[in-house]
């Protein structure tokens, strides 16, 4: 492995998205990640079909699109956690690696003598990083949580999707699972900054991350709207609460992205949209000035865009360097020249379905450069492997764990 975590070691025993999330993207830095995972049912998400990965022959398989989307780059054991063996399993693996991940529920491993404490009683130097709905603290610690539930406790759907006055208006979920995948980011954040805490001090610790922690932490510049005016803000569809115009447009064939981030490009967009009468209209002028009078710029520019197919503003605003895009599906995404160009798009052997296309991580090195060579696995695939050359043990022993339903 490469990458500037090929040091690091990771035991995952996450399931579904938030937690897999973080320790993927650690396998994506380079890390060596080993993801444990029940015997004969393995991560919920494998459930989470169809869809289903293709064979080389077209056939469907049983592997489900939505774990590959999280477990490149790992390798899968199977140990049974509810069994003192299994247990004893885990704590074996835990004294080989840098990093355990885990997502139970509040005080659930800790049953297992699995815990923070007792995983730190035999690694010292363990940094172990969980990952809950409502965080470890609190009166709400031991509910359940799910990305949907956290989008709207944490005020993240109040403010996503059509006003409410409009025709399919109303609060609206993101369309991926948005906090899980950035509960995710923030776990991966976290985990990066306490190993490089660890190399100064020697010391682990225990990491804390919630899904509601997140979203919360996520309204960004919407909490600041509300901290400043006292109100809560509310949808406005594709349009943006501080910037103007900054929006989506119906063309005379489809639609177009407008992001006039400053007055300069507003201009800009003016001069090559032959509309410079809106510049220089003091209403219009400033930013703020376009915020306060929202509605009838937008009404003005509706005109304007309509004069035009999407492409040809697309190559007119382009080469006048004003922000804009078309609006993808997700086939689309992965036909543009630049997705293209960027790697965003791999393809890498699978145990069962022949090979298997992938997103790419976004994350680029000049020095240790992100090399995808593990597929996301199939199930107990690599169980022989860890526990032969990673614990070594015997054959005889490995066969006498798998008999005895450990493994």
């Amino acid at each position: 492995m490469s990458g500037p975590l090929s040091h690091i070691k990771v035991l995952d025993l996450s399931r579904v998205l938030a937690a897999p999330w973080a320790a993927q993207n650690l396998a994506d830095l380079g890390a060596d990640v080993i993801k444990v995972e029940r015997p004969g049912k393995g991560d919920d998400s494998r459930a989470f079909a169809p869809p289903y990965l293709k064979g080389a022959d077209g056939s469907e398989t049983r592997e489900s699109a939505y774990y590959c989307a999280a477990n490149r780059g790992k390798k899968s054991i199977t140990v049974n956690l509810s069994s003192p063996e299994g247990q004893a399993l885990i704590r074996e693996l835990a004294t080989k690696v840098d990093v355990l991940i885990e997502n139970y529920k509040v005080g659930d491993l800790a049953r297992y003598g699995l815990g923070y404490e007792d995983i730190k009683a035999i690694n010292p130097a363990i940094i172990y990083c969980s990952v809950t709905g409502f965080g470890q603290t609190g009166p709400e610690k031991d509910r359940p949580g799910y990305d949907f539930m956290a989008q709207g406790m944490g005020g993240l759907m109040s403010v996503t999707g059509e006003r409410p006055d409009l025709p399919g208006g109303g609060p609206q979920r993101v369309g991926v699972p948005i906090i899980d995948l950035t509960t995710g980011m923030y776990a991966s954040i976290a985990i990066c900054a306490a190993i490089a805490n660890r190399a100064v001090t020697g010391k682990g610790q225990w990491i804390d991350v919630a899904l509601l922690d997140s979203c919360v932490a996520f309204l960004a510049n919407q909490a600041m709207n509300y901290f400043a005016t006292g109100e809560s803000p509310t949808p406005i569809g594709n349009a943006h609460p501080n910037i103007v115009p900054y929006q989506t447009f119906k063309t005379a064939d489809g639609a177009l992205i407008l992001a006039c981030g400053n007055d300069n490009l507003f201009r800009k967009f003016c001069e090559v949209a032959e509309c410079t009468h809106l510049s220089a209209d003091p209403r219009y002028a400033t930013n703020g000035e376009r915020v306060n009078h929202r509605e009838e710029i937008t009404a003005l520019l509706n005109e304007v865009f309509l004069r035009k197919t999407t492409r040809e503003w697309v190559k007119l605003l382009d080469e006048a360097g004003v922000a804009n895009g078309p609006i993808n599906s997700v086939a689309e995404v992965f036909q543009e020249p630049q997705v293209l160009a960027r790697g965003m798009k791999i393809e890498l052997p699978h145990a069962v379905a022949g090979t298997v296309p992938l997103v790419g991580s976004p994350m680029k090195f000049s020095g240790t450069p992100i090399r995808h060579e593990i597929p996301p696995p199939a199930l107990g695939q690599h169980t022989d492997e860890i526990l032969g050359q990673v614990l070594g043990k015997s054959q005889a022993q490995i066969d006498a764990l798998k008999a005895s339903g450990v493994v």
